[in-house]
């Protein structure tokens, strides 16, 4: 088979550019978790940010088409994702109390809630086989008058009390109250002041833990007010307290950093801006990149767009390796440490993203066609009925999308907290090898035969064929009880994803019209990630607030099943209208093609078979 080297450079892209975005893109939402936002702000972002692409990719797109600067604006463009996803890691975590409550009856204890102790038996675990090793914790509390008087009797701080000489009998009490006489044998007794903070040391007892539903109780089994003043801390009645306390304890010092904000107040902080306003740079220039990059591509390819998924399969190939390779870098980075380091991975995807830069400079690509009117034409190949239908498709495929890339490993790391230590210690590693098999085992395949699929069956039964595929794919998620059998579920990513993307390229490509290839190809994907993946992101977040993964995945199963069904119904009863779709006139100079000298109708599904059948002899691409 003769290699096309023109087309190397192509390859090179979009492995490169993939490895690059692959090795933190899909680490992002459980990033923005780590920092401290909750479900519903990073659905919120998330829901910004293909609105911002819906407006940049076929506006970026147009002014290419429009300066003749496809390849000028692709380079730029690369460069802008980079400088902005880097800073993203060294962005502060959002501002924490470590509030606890000192419960004291019969022994003392401290109480401490998380939302991420919720079904969690891994961090009580790992504080379980410290056994003897104490943890020891500074504490700083405000008690009320009654646990004030704790103080003074029971703890024997006389610091916190008044002290006072009572008379012994009432006779002496008026006596004394109405002629100043005082007595030195009148008894000393300690009267509590009211409220009052105080502060102290604690040693917590790590064997000695019990969860209740989302809280630890661990007891204390000394609390030093000096080196020289240790007391076993006891209360003659149940006293609690409101306590800020720091340890030199990891697990602890992470289950006691409850966010001080509301969800509402988020975007009052500068690091919720610092972490918005990098993704939306690097998130809206990696998708100018895409739509331009698949643009140009399909110019290269000429009369054989269905040679796309063999030049896109790259991506996947480059997305696969080196994502699954972040997931291991970020455990062996991190240590046992339930922070997770992610700084190695960016540093890497700098690295690859320069890498890219100097490869796609060597395209030998120069943009000949142009439109007398880009929105004319564009105009008019929206009021075709069919590529209506195709892009309310990429909406519904867009939403089911948005649940793989900013849910999926939240799901799986809520059910590794459910199933010991070792599944939540190697959860990265997990992400990594689910990233694999979703590239090697479903992407890579169907790019590669994704242009036989659609010549076998359609545009139109292929894009059944994908929703069907994510209506079995979530009601799969949805069952799952150990988040390692999620690995063979991500063969399905193959029709979900590589045969999707194949099916949606390739049909924009089809119906462009000439010199508008840019900006159709920017407004296919901004319909599919400007509408379909912030409705998933939005949707998507306030289910799983509302509700655990299983029964958001559940739903978004069944809504997809739906939509395959009215799918099918509604271009079934198109297809028996008498529709065209223009095969544009192609620039010939072969006498083989001189059929395709005057223009050609045919329906999408027709338009592959009718090019390449004509085309056959010449060198594959």
């Amino acid at each position: 088979m003769k290699i096309d080297k023109n087309l190397l450079p192509m390859k090179g892209h979009y492995f490169l550019f993939n490895a690059g975005t692959g090795l933190v893109i899909p680490f992002l939402p459980t990033l923005a978790k780590d920092l401290g936002f909750s479900s519903v702000v990073v659905g919120m972002v998330y829901t910004l940010l293909p609105i911002l692409g819906l407006i940049a990719k076929p506006t970026m797109g147009a002014l290419a088409d429009k300066l003749h600067w496809q390849k000028g604006m692709f380079l730029s463009f690369i460069f802008l994702t980079m400088s902005a996803l880097v800073l993203i890691p060294w962005i502060p975590s959002l501002p924490s109390n470590n509030s606890v409550e000192l419960h004291c009856d019969l022994e003392s204890v401290v109480k401490m809630c998380s939302s991420s102790l919720s079904n969690n038996v891994c961090d009580p675990e790992k504080l379980k086989s410290l056994g003897n090793n104490n943890i020891t914790c500074s504490m700083e509390c405000e008690g009320d008058s009654d646990f004030t008087e704790a103080l003074c009797s029971t703890w024997n701080q006389p610091r916190y009390c008044a002290t006072v000489k009572e008379p012994n009998n009432h006779m002496l009490k008026i006596v004394e109250t109405n002629f100043n006489i005082s007595r030195n044998d009148t008894p000393a007794k300690f009267v509590a002041l009211g409220s009052q903070s105080f502060d102290f040391s604690a040693i917590l007892l790590p064997q000695h833990v019990h969860q209740l539903n989302n809280c630890l109780l661990i007891e204390i089994g000394e609390v030093h007010f000096a080196p020289d003043n240790i007391i076993h801390p006891y209360c003659n009645k149940f006293e609690k307290a409101k306590c800020e306390m720091k340890c030199n304890n990891e697990i602890i010092e992470g289950l006691t950093k409850n966010p001080k904000i509301k969800d509402k107040d988020a975007i009052g902080l500068y690091q919720f801006w610092l972490f918005c306003i990098s993704l939306v740079i690097g998130w809206v220039s990696m998708a100018v990149v895409v739509s331009i990059s698949d643009a140009i591509c399909f110019e290269l390819l000429g009369d054989f767009p269905s040679k796309y998924g063999n030049q896109r399969l790259w991506g996947s190939l480059g997305w696969g390796l080196f994502s699954s390779a972040a997931g291991y870098i970020i455990d062996h980075f991190s240590g046992s440490s339930t922070s997770k380091n992610y700084k190695p991975v960016f540093i890497l995807m700098v690295v690859t993203l320069l890498s890219n830069i100097i490869v796609a400079y060597k395209l030998k690509y120069k943009q000949v066609k142009s439109s007398a009117s880009i929105v004319n034409d564009v105009g008019k190949l929206l009021s075709e009925g069919r590529v209506i239908v195709f892009l309310l498709w990429c909406i519904s495929i867009g939403m089911c999308t948005a649940m793989v890339w900013n849910f999926l490993f939240w799901y799986l790391e809520d059910l590794a907290a459910k199933n010991g230590c070792g599944a939540q210690m190697w959860i990265k590693t997990l992400e990594g090898l689910v990233m694999l098999i979703q590239t090697f085992g479903g992407e890579l395949p169907f790019f590669f035969l994704s242009g036989w699929v659609l010549k076998k069956i359609g545009h139109i039964h292929s894009m059944s064929l994908v929703l069907l595929s994510f209506g079995v794919r979530f009601l799969l998620y949805s069952l799952l009880i150990n988040p390692w059998w999620v690995l063979p579920i991500e063969f399905l990513n193959g029709l979900t994803f590589g045969l999707a993307y194949a099916a949606m390229a390739s049909y924009a490509s089809i119906v462009a019209p000439p010199g508008t290839e840019a900006t159709t190809q920017g407004l296919v994907g901004a319909v599919f990630e400007g509408l379909g993946v912030s409705l998933g992101s939005f949707i998507g977040g306030l289910l799983f607030d509302k509700m655990d993964g299983s029964k958001a995945f559940q739903l978004f199963g069944i809504a997809a099943a739906v939509c395959c069904f009215l799918h099918s119904v509604v271009q079934h009863f198109i297809t028996k209208r008498t529709t065209v779709l223009h095969i544009h006139e192609k620039v010939v100079t072969t006498p083989l093609l001189k059929d395709f000298k005057h223009a050609r109708y045919a329906s999408p599904n027709d338009a592959i078979h009718m090019l390449e059948d004509t085309l056959q002899d010449l060198s594959p691409r």
